[in-house]
């Protein structure tokens, strides 16, 4: 059974890991396309979305960890949580050790947050059938996204990142 349990916790590791690097590079496409097609209403819109489980932009590795416990992975630049099978989270710092990103993943949507309490409105669909909105506070310096992927392993990230 701890075998079993040892597996898992590995194989949504290696998901969870292999789906951020592509998050990462598809985050920055993504922002720069939603740049371009900025919506001022978000200017002066009040953030919906601002934290995950107490932890916000800004705070230290410190802090951070004072809220979500020890890192299943950590190197000076980010940490890896995972919570449960299908709930796991990255914080990534900046090099005064500041949190910058807040990105959280979801296997199979299980645990996810409605993406209206996440972005409000609706989500553009890709072609490919991805779920995806983005919403920037230029004037707050940071941006919120909800991606749901389709596929054989549906998953939901949301994300908070510093601009």
């Amino acid at each position: 059974m701890m075998r079993n349990l040892k597996i898992k916790f590995f194989l949504n590791l290696l998901i969870a890991v292999v789906f951020g690097l592509g998050l990462s590079s598809n985050a920055n496409a993504q922002a720069q396309k939603v740049k371009a097609a900025f919506n001022h209403e978000a200017a002066t819109q009040q953030p919906l979305y601002t934290e995950y489980r107490g932890v916000r932009l800004g705070m230290s590795a410190e802090e951070a960890r004072a809220k979500l416990g020890t890192p299943a992975l950590k190197a000076s630049d980010q940490e890896y949580y995972v919570f449960t099978e299908n709930e796991s989270a990255q914080i990534g710092y900046d090099t005064a050790h500041k949190a910058v990103t807040i990105s959280v993943d979801y296997l199979g949507g299980i645990g996810a947050p409605d993406y209206k309490a996440v972005v409000g409105g609706e989500l553009q669909r890709e072609a490919n059938g991805t779920l995806y909105r983005m919403v920037r506070y230029e004037s707050l310096g940071f941006w919120v996204s909800y991606n749901r992927t389709t596929g054989l392993v549906t998953s939901v990230s949301v994300t908070i990142q510093k601009i």
